[in-house]
């Protein structure tokens, strides 16, 4: 992993009261699940970061109707499942999704524990990132694909896309285009609920900045889109979700960035991978999911 660029965890992590989220809907998954510490939020980079979340909610951002196209994304943040980047990989990614005529459904999902001091947290995370840098020195780069259990996850997701489905006339979504879109940890969750569950379905998907290990692919795999950057400290050089793909025969596109890091977003400045969204915007009109069915 030499060369690659590792989250600054030094930046200050600043006590935040909880934003309003008067849109935010309870999914009823789960509950305490032995937390120690109830839900509680910090703001970093000047993005809002939740973390300690028992209670999973979905959140929809639809497009004006003039502009609505009957496509949807389900938005799972990252944030390693210990903590959720609700503004720069959630709502920020939803109201973008909105101006291409696309609805946006931001799932704030069930998360591992952390320490209810915010700098007691700051240090389990940078030990984290510490363990992530395991490969720095030319030896074999860790597994950065989930290594605990995801059935909450799972569970959440699951339910979140039952809702759309429930209110899918209500909200105008095609259910033959509902796709799914994750962020680091949400990426990985957008993989393992394209390889596990039998009901949530997506029609696309676009894991970003996420691994990129092999994996088995299902047969009914959608289409694929993936965009992360070569300075990213959870690229190593493999693309093996790729050719996991494309042997199956399966639509996929690759967007390897010179930089950009991790986390980025919509969009780091002075970054080629700025231009990300655009392209996925490009690849879901070029493959018909942006054009109603007749």
């Amino acid at each position: 992993m030499a060369g690659t660029t590792l989250p600054v965890m030094a930046q200050e992590m600043t006590p935040m009261d909880a934003p309003d989220e008067p849109n935010a809907i309870p999914l009823n998954t789960g509950g305490v699940d032995n937390q120690p510490a109830s839900e509680s939020w910090f703001e970093q980079w000047g993005d809002p970061m939740a973390r300690n979340i028992t209670e999973a909610t979905l959140t929809p951002f639809l497009p004006d109707p003039d502009k609505a196209n009957g496509a949807a994304v389900l938005v799972a943040p990252g944030g390693g499942f210990m903590w959720l980047s609700m503004g720069n990989e959630g709502w920020e990614v939803a109201e973008a999704l909105n101006e291409q005529g696309v609805a946006a459904f931001v799932l704030k999902y069930r998360l591992q524990p952390t320490a209810d001091r915010l700098e007691d947290f700051e240090g389990q995370m940078n030990r984290r990132f510490e363990e992530a840098d395991t490969g720095s020195d030319g030896e074999e780069a860790p597994d950065p694909r989930p290594r605990w259990d995801l059935s909450n996850q799972l569970e959440d997701a699951e339910a979140a896309w039952q809702m759309i489905a429930d209110n899918a006339d209500e909200w105008g979504v095609d259910m033959d285009r509902l796709g799914m879109m994750g962020f680091s940890a949400g990426a990985g969750l957008t993989m393992h609920v394209t390889m596990n569950s039998e009901t949530a379905r997506p029609a696309f998907i676009a894991p970003i900045y996420g691994g990129m290990g092999e994996v088995e692919v299902p047969k009914d795999a959608p289409p694929l889109f993936v965009a992360i950057a070569v300075d990213d400290f959870l690229y190593n050089g493999d693309t093996g979700l790729i050719k996991s793909w494309y042997e199956a025969e399966k639509p996929v596109e690759l967007h390897l960035f010179q930089n950009g890091g991790h986390g980025f977003g919509l969009g780091n400045p002075d970054r080629t991978s700025n231009i990300w969204f655009k392209n996925y915007i490009h690849w879901l009109d070029v493959n018909g999911f942006l054009e109603e069915a007749e």
